[in-house]
């Protein structure tokens, strides 16, 4: 599903300390691929005015600006004083998952992995939470292994595909086979300790399994 590609605009009364939603009726899951962030004025903040814009977050940091511009420029201290609105926080975002994002959070950053999430999912964001540079983001794809039910689901499989149980039918007599077992509560201390696998946790339950 392609991300919204239009910027989202919605002003509250200078009365209200919070911004609004993004859109309350979008399921979950279809925020995971339409990551937004409210971005606000600064000037009209400390002045006790809540002047903003919800934002496709999935588009080229250059838009982003754009629209950002677009919004301090309609500030309403500027239409009162003629002083103009040149600083922007991010307040609020949806559809990141676990990954915080900064206030003061570049838009580049914001762009790629909002982009990223729009691609592959809310594990993207999890990817970014932990390799925390831009560069390293290209990653993903040949780092990222699935989503599974827990680790020890994850070795089990593994163990199947690469048919582990039938090596040991061939290799172990009959008569202690029923007492040889590959011990994955071992295997996976040993590959998460060592860093050679990542398992984090994603919200709606199981694991994303990544390369060390």
């Amino acid at each position: 599903m392609s991300p919204e590609q239009s910027m989202g605009s919605e002003q509250l009364p200078a009365a209200s300390s919070q911004p609004p939603p993004a859109n309350a009726e979008q399921h979950e899951a279809e925020l995971a691929v339409r990551p937004r962030i409210w971005v606000a004025s600064l000037a009209d903040y400390n002045n006790g005015t809540l002047h903003g814009v919800w934002l496709n977050a999935a588009q080229d940091d250059a838009d982003l600006q754009a629209a950002v511009d677009t919004m301090l420029a309609a500030s309403p201290l500027t239409a009162e004083t003629g002083e103009p609105a040149e600083e922007w926080a991010i307040h609020d975002t949806d559809g990141f998952g676990p990954l915080h994002i900064d206030e003061h959070e570049t838009l580049r950053w914001v762009s790629q992995v909002a982009t990223g999430i729009a691609e592959h999912g809310l594990a993207f964001a999890a990817y970014a939470d932990v390799v925390e540079d831009e560069e390293l983001l290209a990653g993903f794809s040949d780092d990222y292994l699935g989503h599974y039910d827990s680790f020890q689901a994850y070795l089990e499989q593994r163990v199947n595909d690469l048919c582990y149980d039938r090596i040991l039918d061939e290799v172990v007599p009959p008569t202690i086979r029923p007492y040889v077992k590959i011990d994955l509560a071992a295997t996976a201390n040993d590959l998460l300790s060592k860093g050679d696998l990542h398992a984090l946790p994603a919200p709606d339950g199981g694991v994303w399994i990544f390369n060390g």
